[in-house]
């Protein structure tokens, strides 16, 4: 996909110094995640991945020159083709739904993003986690974490290194902020807690949602899809169902465990934002709720 050239001031990112060797962390107050694509993946049970936790509230610790000073966002976008890309994809969002929110009386926020490697993360509201949980959203500080050293993992699972499974990824994550700011998330989590026995099927509503949103932002940058790029976010999208993540773990497949959708489910959400042409498409997956 053709993202085109950005200038940060565009943007808000910034980098977290990675460690080691610390077992997975909680990611709490209510973070949705694509965690257990980590979690399976580095053989940790989701469930100890996926629940929510007390909101800790601790500040994300940035990276430093060697001079001691913060990377700026300059130096955060270029320290590698991942970062390079994922910054160039956040600004592109950024535009994208700032457009579709034009006429919203939802006014828009922008999300942050922040980016580390092999290591731990604490956010600024929702715990500290692991590379082990997967690229995440935040919703206490509103900012999407990704430890870009999962796109290496993405791409074995998913048998393409192509850069749409990856653009894939970090749109699935915007689609969440969007879910945070417009309302969803809070009426979600509302109704999940009213209502314990639909909680599982709430939550893979607001992945597929999700998905249909990432969709759907491609959709709306038409003439940046390159051939191939529906197939490498397909392949993606089947590589990380539930169905297919439990099969690869050894597992047997348990749709009451299921928190994202089957494989079937994630393509066809993510082929729905694609092919629509109506922003309340992707409302489908809450029908009824």
């Amino acid at each position: 996909m053709r993202l085109g050239p950005f200038d940060t001031s565009e943007i808000n990112v910034r980098s977290s110094g990675g460690g080691g060797g610390i077992g997975a962390g909680g990611i709490g107050c209510g973070t949705i995640l694509i965690a257990l694509i980590g979690a399976l993946v580095f053989g940790i049970d989701p469930r100890q991945t996926i629940g929510m936790v007390e909101s800790v509230q601790q500040q994300t610790a940035p990276s430093r020159a060697e001079g001691g000073e913060e990377l700026t966002e300059e130096q955060v976008c270029a320290q590698n083709a991942y970062a390079q890309e994922a910054c160039a994809a956040l600004a592109n969002l950024n535009r994208t739904w700032r457009a579709s929110f034009a006429n919203s009386r939802v006014a828009f926020e922008e999300p942050g993003l922040n980016l580390f490697r092999n290591g731990r993360v604490d956010t600024g509201g929702c715990g500290s986690a692991t590379s082990a949980a997967g690229p995440f959203y935040c919703p206490a500080d509103r900012h999407i974490y990704i430890d870009t050293s999962f796109y290496d993992e993405l791409a074995r699972m998913s048998g393409t290194g192509g850069d749409f499974a990856r653009l894939y990824v970090i749109a699935h994550e915007y689609g969440h902020h969007i879910q945070n700011i417009t309302g969803l998330a809070s009426q979600v989590r509302a109704a999940q807690q009213r209502n314990p026995a639909a909680a599982n099927r709430l939550q893979v509503a607001m992945e597929l949602q999700a998905d249909c949103y990432a969709g759907m932002w491609a959709g709306k940058n038409r003439d940046a899809v390159e051939p191939g790029d529906l197939e490498e976010g397909l392949q993606a999208a089947s590589a990380i169902g539930d169905d297919t993540l439990q099969r690869n773990a050894g597992q047997q497949v348990s749709p009451e465990s299921f928190t994202h959708g089957t494989s079937r489910q994630r393509m066809a959400a993510l082929r729905l934002g694609l092919e629509s042409r109506d922003d309340a498409a992707c409302n489908v997956f809450f029908e009824g709720m």
